[in-house]
């Protein structure tokens, strides 16, 4: 999965520590999704979004890979 949280994030000046505290995970949480290390729940995947007060499609994004099993 494709994210663009790390240009997000920079854009509106939040640090990956005010961000995992705003969702209440660790800051190497946020540094493992930014880095495509790690896939974020459904839920987490909606508190980022609404911290970033947009939809979740417009944060991540689904690789071809993604569809194989």
């Amino acid at each position: 999965m494709k994210n663009i949280l790390k240009a997000e994030r920079k854009r509106r000046n939040i640090t990956q520590e005010q961000l995992a505290d705003l969702v209440g995970v660790s800051r190497q949480s946020i540094n493992a999704i930014e880095r495509g290390k790690y896939v974020p729940s459904t839920v987490l995947a909606m508190k980022i979004s609404e911290i970033f007060n947009t939809s979740v499609n417009s944060l991540f994004e689904l690789e071809s890979t993604d569809y194989q099993s």
